[in-house]
């Protein structure tokens, strides 16, 4: 078991752990004040019940066995048969061309936290307007029926796009492609926000967005060197290109928002940051550091553009999940493709990309649509239009962020005083 490599996945893992709070700030700042405990309880409640079901049978069938090259078995269920000398093997080699091992429960624990963040992902496209309960419900069937089968067809010897020889490094088509397109499915079953294209929805606190977007960089650190499982130049080099184009795509969106909209805003270079780091996801450790610019820019442009598409086509993307996750995926998964070095891109590898981003959407578009819905035809998905309107803070958490009457009372109270005060002052005078 090599020590080094072990202990750097488990620090990976603490970064990527750290990227689920991150997420629920990045959402709960663009969300209104009436929602925003909401929102990062929908973030936060994915590390409870997902955790637990990787450890009961997700990771079994993620990474345990094969069954047909699309799922995997129930050998490992609970963890069975895993103790502290079990190990997996990393990318990274030794002089003979050997893989290195690692404990296997630094990857369980890995790879438990991107289970966690993949459907946190999705609920920023249904910020305001779900039942909390029914969220529950619908992360435990989705991360059952769709996230555990599609992380063996991507990363598990015996997954048939795997085996195919689809590149993705740390999870363009399971994570990001995989939660946009289960957004829009999920959106197009709960429908479109009270007021949606009539009243104003603005971010209540574009700060929050900043604290979250900076935990998020910080933590795709770990999600994407980490993925090499070990330390050596490629994975120095996915560091590299993780910074490069995040910058690049920081840069294409405020273009491009500046020409189409006049100017440079605080949530434009927070969005583009996140749709650089979404992109570089899947390709960042076969491509150079030019292609790493180039497809930071090409994101940041087109996510910025792609997040106008729901005005246009009618659909309720709350937080811009679909523009920036599903968008950035798939223009990462292509574009590898072509800018793959070492001799791996070009038209063959390119049309292995498309049909692994293409087969991915298919699949968890369809499934996604059913379960959400089943449960909006049983227990009900969306809060009643009264609970939308008051909030789902209120309604759903009996919560709120902010105590504005605490605020207020503070405020009168402050000025009774003053006025107490001078009308003392006043007799005195007069005395």
């Amino acid at each position: 078991m090599n020590g080094t490599d072990t202990g750097f996945v488990l620090i990976s893992a603490a970064l990527v752990m750290v990227m689920t709070p991150g997420l629920a700030l990045f959402y709960g700042g663009m969300v209104r004040a009436k929602s925003v405990l909401n929102m990062l309880m929908m973030s936060f409640i994915s590390l409870g019940i997902v955790s637990i079901l990787w450890v009961l049978f997700g990771y079994s069938l993620a990474f345990s066995g094969d069954v047909g090259h699309f799922i995997g078995n129930l050998d490992a269920i609970g963890l069975k048969g895993i103790d502290v000398t079990s190990t997996v093997d990393s990318f990274v080699t030794n002089a003979k061309g050997e893989p290195h091992k690692i404990a296997a429960f630094s990857f369980i624990l890995f790879q438990m936290l991107f289970a966690v963040i993949t459907p946190a992902l999705m609920s920023g496209a249904l910020a305001d307007r779900v039942k909390f309960s029914a969220w529950m419900v619908f992360v435990t069937f989705w991360v059952t029926l769709v996230y555990f089968p599609v992380a063996h067809w991507v990363w598990a010897p015996g997954g048939w796009l795997f085996d195919m020889g689809v590149i993705d490094f740390a999870g363009g088509t399971a994570v990001h492609i995989n939660a946009g397109i289960g957004a829009l499915a999920a959106v197009l079953v709960v429908g479109k926000r009270i007021g949606f294209r009539k009243d104003p929805m603005r971010p209540h606190s574009l700060p929050l967005v900043l604290i979250g977007t900076a935990l998020l960089w910080f933590g795709w650190f770990g999600f994407n060197a980490g993925s090499w499982l070990g330390v050596d130049g490629t994975t120095a080099r996915m560091a590299v290109n993780t910074q490069i184009a995040t910058a690049a795509a920081i840069i294409g969106w405020l273009i491009y928002e500046r020409i189409r909209h006049g100017a440079f805003t605080t949530l434009g270079a927070c969005s583009g940051a996140v749709a650089g780091l979404v992109a570089i996801t899947p390709s960042g450790g076969h491509v150079n550091a030019f292609g790493a610019i180039l497809i930071g820019v090409v994101a940041g442009a087109v996510c910025s553009w792609a997040v106008s598409l729901k005005y246009k086509l009618g659909y309720d993307d709350s937080l811009d999940v679909v523009g920036v996750h599903l968008v950035g995926g798939v223009i990462g998964t292509l574009l590898v493709g072509f800018l793959a070095t070492d001799g791996v891109g070009g038209l063959d590898q390119f049309g292995k990309q498309a049909t692994g981003a293409f087969s991915v959407m298919g699949y968890t578009f369809v499934v996604t649509f059913v379960i959400a819905l089943v449960i909006q035809k049983t227990i009900g998905f969306r809060a009643s239009e009264e609970d939308e309107i008051t909030g789902v803070d209120q309604t759903q958490h009996a919560e709120t962020a902010y105590d504005f009457s605490s605020a207020a009372g503070s405020h009168i109270s402050t000025g009774a005083t003053s006025t107490v005060a001078a009308a003392t002052q006043s007799k005195k005078v007069e005395a």
